[in-house]
């Protein structure tokens, strides 16, 4: 597997070679450069085998299982995440806003893994200790040095695409009647609330983006992407068995 680690700061690279890069780039939004940047990677993402099937119906129940363990724990470090963010929030109108989103994720979202697993038969010392794949560890590890290692840019970095990549492909499918677990899925991530998140979330980097050095536009940029990498290959890791 490719080295996920974010980048370090002392990246060999010259700042000439990052200087202007947004600001020359064909993108009014510094997150729809990001977005750019990330490619084939994003549409990868968005339009993979694991969401086709979701939407029609067709996964599999043990992939789809083993997706859920796996993506409840990697939910527990997002949940952390969030939390380094309110700590990183420039004012208390951001520090509400995640704060209340990080209640949903431990409120709402948590009563949707218990009773999908439930329903496929998940027990629970499978997915309350579970052993984390490569890839899980890898996401995980990234979620961790961008909060330890940066600031609040860098951890939006990681932030964004994760929540934006699930809005983009949950907004451009139709959830099945059937079972409710796949149905449910989709909805969580096709609301009107969500998609105000996530409207705003990248109203935050777009904010702040700009404002920052090349070298430091550049480590976020680099962030952003290992993060789209890596939503493929947890897609990916569902159907390995």
């Amino acid at each position: 597997m490719t080295d996920d680690r974010p980048p370090e700061p002392n990246a060999d690279r010259s700042e000439d070679s990052v200087a202007t890069r947004f600001a020359d780039a064909d993108a009014d939004r510094f997150t729809d450069w990001l977005r750019d940047r990330s490619e084939p990677d994003w549409t990868a993402a968005t339009e993979h085998r694991f969401v086709r099937e979701l939407a029609d119906g067709t996964i599999d129940d043990a992939a789809f299982a083993r997706y859920l363990v796996q993506d409840y724990l990697f939910v527990e470090s997002l949940a952390g995440l969030v939390g380094y963010a309110v700590g990183q929030a420039p004012s208390m109108a951001e520090k509400a806003r995640l704060a209340e989103f990080l209640g949903t994720v431990t409120d709402e979202e948590n009563d949707y893994f218990e009773r999908s697993f439930e329903a496929l038969g998940v027990p629970p010392e499978r997915y309350r200790t579970p052993e984390p794949t490569e890839t899980t560890a890898a996401f995980r590890d990234l979620l961790a040095a961008a909060a330890r290692e940066g600031g609040y840019a860098e951890t939006l970095a990681v932030f964004v695409p994760v929540e934006w990549a699930y809005r983009t492909w949950a907004g451009a499918v139709d959830a099945p009647d059937d079972p409710f677990y796949l149905r449910e899925w989709i909805e969580l991530h096709d609301t009107p609330e969500f998609d105000g998140f996530v409207a705003w979330l990248r109203g935050q980097l777009d904010e702040v983006g700009p404002t920052l050095a090349p070298r430091r536009q550049e480590r976020v940029a680099e962030l952003f992407e290992r993060a789209v990498r890596l939503e493929v290959a947890f897609f990916d890791s569902a159907y390995e068995e």
